[in-house]
């Protein structure tokens, strides 16, 4: 058997398992949860944080914010805290 015929049978199985296998599992039901309940990112002890409500402030202002003095300040404090890094006093 000369190996162009068997290439194309080969590709033919191939596109015919990776169609069914997209069939499959666009016609699979979602699964439930286990009971798993996650909290809204703005929920809790956070919205307490002064540091993080300046946070929002400024991502609420959108491009305005990067004129506010008090939103760069707080992007500063920000990224000092989460780098680890010491403020220069």
């Amino acid at each position: 058997m000369d190996g162009k015929p068997l290439a194309r049978i080969g590709a033919i199985v191939f596109v015919a398992v990776a169609i069914t296998a997209t069939v499959l599992e666009l016609t699979r039901e979602p699964e439930p949860q286990s009971g798993i309940v996650s909290a809204p990112a703005s929920a809790g002890a956070s919205n307490d944080d002064p540091a993080r409500r300046e946070l929002r402030r400024c991502q609420r202002l959108g491009e305005a914010a990067t004129r506010d003095a008090n939103c760069l300040a707080a992007w500063s404090e920000n990224r000092q805290r989460f780098l680890g890094i010491e403020p220069e006093r």
